[in-house]
């Protein structure tokens, strides 16, 4: 027993020899760590993390994880299946997934994937917010495995500068639309008693093409979300049952009377698209996120102009 929480106890030991910035680790209503899932880190260090794995534990000429302890939690421990396509049936580690190919991985909900190559030397991060997980690493067997020699490339300098550019350029798909919206700024639409605790709406704009404030109340609480049109708008917000964490927000009227919000957790695999159309004295809301672990679709609220 050590009285720290697992984040506090690997951060010196693990995070910040490897240069991860602010990792954050789900905690129960006790403040005791999740354990087998809720750490939240960036795609960069998921693939150091798979590097030290690859690097049977030792980083930087220092030894971080006991080697022995990495051979045995990416072995084969027990089946979990006979499926010779899946990469869910090849056996399953210490908290580590065996995989075809001779290969292993981490995963988390909805297609986080830390995997490993150790015959081919190499790693594999990726971060995605998908259904179907298996097609991610299809892909990668398809693709990337094929290209993968044992002799290094010549040196490119077009073909990087293509891909850097390329790089910097990718974006999450902004909220379009091209409604001209009837005047309903600041207009407050109250919801009866619901499950999800959402007790009043409404939707500020000060100018035409200035960003668009979604103010949501739930269960007492006010959550004002800038949305930008044409951008994405970043701040802190709880929606639902998410806790508070950063959002990146985009919106647009879709109809003249349907304004829809994309918000992006963009540290979680979690999009949620709010809509709200209005007729007369009352707004429906409708939201739907992008995966999900039971229904991505809530259940309609029908709120009233107060």
């Amino acid at each position: 027993m050590t009285g720290e929480t697992v984040l506090d106890y690997l951060r010196p030991r693990l995070f910040e020899p490897l240069g991860i910035e602010h990792p954050t680790w789900e905690t129960s209503p006790q403040g005791i760590s999740a354990g087998g899932f809720g750490l939240s880190i960036r795609t960069e260090d998921i693939a150091q993390f798979g590097q030290l794995c690859l690097q049977k534990g030792e980083w930087r000429g220092k030894r971080l994880v006991p080697e022995a302890w990495i051979e045995a939690a990416t072995a084969r421990q027990t089946s979990n299946g006979s499926n010779p396509n899946s990469d869910w049936d090849q056996g399953y580690g210490y908290q580590f997934w065996r995989c075809r190919h001779g290969v292993y991985r981490g995963d988390g909900a909805f297609g986080q994937y830390c995997i490993v190559f150790p015959e081919q030397d190499a790693v594999i991060a990726i971060t995605s917010g998908v259904r179907d997980m298996q097609s991610v690493l299809n892909l990668v067997w398809d693709k990337l495995l094929p290209a993968m020699n044992s002799s290094a490339l010549p040196p490119d300098d077009q073909a990087r500068q293509k891909l850097e550019n390329t790089l910097k350029g990718l974006s999450l798909r902004l909220q379009e639309g091209s409604g001209s919206p009837a005047e309903r700024s600041g207009k407050k639409y109250v919801f009866p008693a619901n499950e999800r605790k959402l007790d009043a709406i409404a939707v500020e704009s000060d100018r035409e093409d200035g960003p668009v404030t979604l103010v949501a109340q739930f269960d007492g609480v006010q959550q004002r979300i800038v949305c930008g049109r044409g951008t994405w708008e970043k701040g802190q917000v709880t929606w639902g049952s998410l806790p508070r964490q950063p959002v990146a927000a985009s919106a647009a009227w879709t109809t003249d009377n349907t304004f829809t919000a994309k918000l992006c957790f963009y540290e979680t695999p979690f999009i949620v698209t709010v809509s709200l159309t209005f007729s007369g004295g009352e707004v429906r809301c409708n939201s739907e996120a992008n995966v999900g672990f039971g229904p991505t679709k809530e259940a309609e609220l029908v709120g009233r102009a107060r």
